[in-house]
């Protein structure tokens, strides 16, 4: 069962070859190779979570943030990724910043979601209105053709059975 909880907590493989392959295309990894890579990569972040938690144990908070994060980072020995981390950190907060303002683009219009309903169900129902018309004036249009078609057809067809009652007399 302890090896279930190990797979269960591990960084999923196809995230780990993308990472190998981003970090060096031109290189082959052995699979063994590949399972050392995410064994040590699940214990490092085992440890720096269990260091971050202890930190935040100490301040008596009930959520690791991302101070406490760096400060194991510290504490482990690992200070020389801090301004690395710090980076990235920025980084997820700018795209995160990012997502929440397309996300509330339709809050800053300043008209109630309810309105935005009311309006786009009133564009629907012009855009039935409109494509019924549509159809209505195709419908007319074959049926004008086919008119057009069967005079043509009687008009042919008299012409014939004129043709024919001229020879029947000849």
């Amino acid at each position: 069962m302890a090896e279930r909880d190990d797979d269960e907590l591990s960084i999923p493989r196809a995230s780990l070859n993308k990472f190998i392959k981003e970090l060096a295309p031109n290189v082959r990894v052995a699979n063994d190779a590949r399972e050392l890579i995410l064994s040590c990569c699940t214990e490092f972040i085992h440890l720096l979570s269990s260091e971050a938690n202890e930190l935040c144990n100490k301040q008596m908070k009930k959520t690791i943030s991302p101070e406490h994060v760096l400060g194991a980072l510290d504490s482990l020995g690992f200070g020389a990724y801090k301004d690395e981390a710090q980076a990235v950190l920025q980084e997820a907060k700018a795209v995160a910043t990012s997502k929440r303002r397309k996300k509330s683009k339709l809050e800053h219009l300043g008209i109630p979601e309810e309105e935005l309903l009311r309006q786009q169900q009133e564009l629907f129902a012009q855009a039935r209105i409109e494509m019924a018309h549509m159809q209505q004036q195709e419908w007319q249009q074959m049926q004008q053709q086919l008119q057009q078609q069967q005079l043509q057809q009687q008009a042919t067809d008299q012409a014939t059975n004129a043709n024919e009652d001229d020879n029947d007399y000849n």
